[in-house]
């Protein structure tokens, strides 16, 4: 026969004689994970609809947001141990590991920039660019600027390093150079992108056309989340919850409008236009393709950059390294 105290256990009571009595049932430890935000940067959305909607919690995890000033920031502060991951470019993750870095690359946003021109343009073409002032955000070594200057090449005999004038600048600078006419066209990243077709600006050619030119089938995440092999073999179910809310917080923002209240004040969006058009470009890079197909077609893609840019951008790899993809499992 059960005890009174087996009775209310299998009554679901036990917990609430326990609080009754004054003591607490101790909650399960959470996990706590850095992840390193950049100003404006879309990771910071994901981060602000994992903590409102709980999700962390959910997954047994505590999720910490550090603030980083940029880019070169984060990867220092990654690289130093600062943070356990930060949302990086799939050619540096591949760089590092092939160097002696045992990271994971776990896919993020297949969202990628565009090479922008005025509404009202007469151009219509790649083969067009010949001598335009064409604005390129980065430098030389901009992997959307190098496969850019390879389909010209292939598809239409057009250096475009030559034939046309490139002006390397900061995002925002550039941007403002192709609405004050300063420039024909501007290669963009996709947040820019959005807020020019908000103001009526339109796509030449999106990097996912250029890819087109090099046989790859469908979108790639050339970004995703970057960490430790070691981590990931320390806290294997904290790795795996943290891909599950990321996953999650996608699936909220694509299936509720009112997910997006945590995220609208990140925004920086000005009117309505601008909000729409930079919801949609992140909805569409949410990754869905399966892994292996989209592990195939990155390699395809970092065949090209490693022949167009060669030690300077890819490091002594000449092809993915192997593993760098984490496939979900405990071992990676």
């Amino acid at each position: 026969m059960l005890s009174r105290r087996g009775l209310m256990a299998a009554a679901g009571l036990w917990p609430l004689a326990l609080r009754a009595a004054g003591a607490q049932p101790a909650p399960p430890q959470a996990t706590s994970l850095k992840v390193g935000l950049l100003p404006f940067g879309t990771v910071s959305w994901e981060a602000a609809v994992i903590k409102a909607e709980g999700i962390d919690a959910a997954e047994g995890l505590s999720l910490e947001g550090v603030r980083l000033a940029g880019s070169d920031a984060a990867r220092i502060a990654f690289q130093g141990g600062q943070v356990d991951t930060i949302v990086s470019d799939l050619l540096w993750a591949a760089r590092l590991r092939a160097e002696g870095r045992a990271v994971k690359f776990l896919p993020y946003s297949s969202t990628e920039g565009a090479l922008m021109v005025p509404g009202g343009s007469s151009l219509t073409t790649v083969a067009g660019l010949a001598g335009k002032r064409i604005g390129v955000a980065g430098g030389p070594l901009d992997k959307n600027w190098l496969l850019l200057r390879a389909r010209a090449r292939e598809k239409d005999g057009l250096d475009l390093e030559r034939a046309a004038q490139p002006v390397f600048g900061a995002p925002p600078l550039l941007m403002r150079k192709l609405e004050s006419g300063e420039l024909d066209a501007a290669l963009l990243y996709w947040t820019f992108c959005a807020r020019l077709e908000a103001r009526g600006f339109r796509r030449l050619i999106g990097a996912d056309g250029i890819a087109e030119a090099f046989g790859v089938t469908g979108p790639i995440a050339l970004l995703g989340y970057v960490f430790d092999e070691a981590l990931l073999q320390r806290e294997p179910r904290t790795i795996a919850g943290f891909a599950r809310a990321s996953a999650r917080a996608k699936q909220a923002l694509a299936a509720n409008e009112a997910a997006w209240a945590a995220v609208r004040p990140l925004m920086a969006a000005e009117d309505e236009a601008t909000y729409a058009t930079l919801k949609h470009a992140f909805l569409e890079g949410i990754p869905r393709r399966p892994a292996a197909a989209e592990r195939q077609d990155a390699e395809r893609l970092y065949a090209v950059l490693a022949r167009l840019g060669g030690e300077r951008l890819v490091g002594a790899a000449t092809t993915l390294p192997e593993g760098l993809y984490w496939d979900g499992g405990p071992n990676g």
